[in-house]
């Protein structure tokens, strides 16, 4: 895919424009009319909305876009379900391929133009087709039929590898030839808000000889992003990496909540099973790769070169700001624990889906693909507690008192991103999850 952003997209992304929703103009909004991210959602209360649908996000409200296309606002692909907004997941809309994703963009961001009288002054339609995001639940919005996490971040896996291996041999041989994953559990991915119950399992502590079952000890974050797959591939049919971004819908945050000491005893010789498997959380908004078009940046060099099916031209990384938030239970604020960017990562998104096909594994519409822990150079970008406490050794101290190796119970840990444009930015929202404690024998 060329990094070249598409004349009809050029208006939508224009810094200048502004929409008549007055809170879309807060440079410090996540949801300016640049942005326009999907999700689905649902009003209690409200016999017409009272199941789940799709929106949009713009500023501190969300447009429902069953109504609009009821109206007549919004056009689709001829032969396209007539109720397509009016379901509670993407996967239908997504379905329709790229062209719609970028018409249904492309009116909406008309629509929403201050300079747009259409729908601004037509009082009664705008007081049924926008909810205050306050008043509304936002749901998981894809079915994900399929979940995959990869290893990506050479500064994570370089960490991790210091931490339990020779510093000196950090990386296995072959992390830096292809985008290390594996098959994670997508029944349990949950959407942001969701409670996450600490897990139990199999624990063997360094004075006992046979393991033990108990409550996790080592909770920990993965700061992460994810994509959604937008088009499917044939068994035996592999997405070429120069086409791959062809095939991804969009972009979300990403929890994938870690046992550290269930994982350590389990992951050999297959890798990570009930250590993950426990929940993921995602963020409730789709942030399209069209509305991030702005902020492509230069992936970081690979050497060695990758091999041919992992070769494509361009620009295929992001800037976008992470930030992760850590407030205990009672506690009045939350701590800032850690800053990262997308942009560090080593492998892009193409190449991992490049390499998932490659040995003719099949993709379907509602994939969701993580990135893998997201770390930077410095201590304080480090994207997991075990990294930024160096397994505990290093407590983390908290702005209202206390210290952190892992993750208590009652523990709110809060995720956040966004690009940053001129005067407005383009933002993920947060992808929350609270820690309960773990069920009692």
């Amino acid at each position: 895919m060329s990094s070249t952003i598409p004349s009809d997209l050029q208006a939508t992304l224009d810094p200048a424009r502004k929409s008549w929703i007055d809170s879309a103009n807060d440079p410090q909004c996540n949801f300016p009319i640049q942005n326009l991210p999907f999700g689905v959602f649902s009003q209690a209360g409200d016999a017409g909305r009272a199941a789940p649908r799709v929106g949009v996000a713009i500023g501190d409200l969300i447009a429902d876009l069953a109504v609009l296309h009821d109206a007549g606002l919004l056009r689709l692909p001829q032969g396209a379900p007539k109720a397509v907004f009016a379901r509670g997941a993407l996967n239908d809309f997504i379905a329709l391929g790229r062209d719609a994703w970028r018409s249904v963009r492309i009116q909406l961001s008309s629509l929403l133009a201050r300079e747009t009288a259409t729908l601004r002054d037509d009082t009664a339609l705008k007081a049924r087709a926008f909810v205050r995001q306050a008043d509304a639940t936002l749901h998981l919005p894809v079915e994900i039929p399929g979940y995959t996490d990869f290893y990506s971040s050479k500064e994570h896996a370089t960490n991790v590898g210091s931490m339990f291996r020779d510093p000196k041999n950090a990386l296995l041989p072959n992390w830096s030839e292809m985008p290390i994953g594996y098959n994670g559990r997508a029944s349990s991915v949950v959407v942001s808000g969701t409670p996450v119950r600490r897990p139990r399992g199999q624990l063997k502590l360094p004075e006992q000889e046979r393991p033990v079952f108990g409550a996790c000890r080592k909770l920990d974050i993965e700061l992460e992003t994810g994509f959604i797959v937008g088009r499917g591939n044939a068994l035996g049919e592999p997405v070429a990496c120069e086409e791959a971004e062809d095939h991804i819908f969009g972009m979300v945050l990403l929890n994938d909540w870690s046992a550290r000491d269930i994982q350590q005893w389990e992951y050999v010789p297959l890798g990570p099973f009930n250590a993950k498997t426990f929940a993921t959380s995602i963020s409730p908004w789709v942030v399209t790769l069209d509305a991030l078009a702005p902020f492509r940046v230069a992936q970081p060099q690979q050497d060695p070169q990758p091999l041919d099916y992992l070769r494509h031209a361009g620009d295929h990384a992001f800037d976008i700001a992470l930030e992760v938030l850590l407030r205990p239970e009672g506690a009045a604020e939350a701590t800032s624990i850690a800053r990262t960017n997308f942009r560090h990562m080593y492998w892009t998104m193409a190449q991992q889906l490049a390499h998932h096909t490659v040995a003719g594994c099949n993709t379907r519409v509602g994939d969701l693909m993580g990135s893998g822990t997201i770390s930077g150079p410095t201590p304080d970008s480090f994207g997991s507690l075990l990294e930024l406490t160096w397994n505990a050794k290093n407590p983390l101290e908290l702005s209202g008192g206390g210290t952190r190796g892992f993750i208590e119970d009652g523990d709110e840990l809060t995720l956040a991103g966004w690009c940053q444009g001129e005067g407005y930015r383009v933002g993920f929202g947060t992808c929350v999850g609270k820690i309960l404690p773990a069920l009692k024998s």
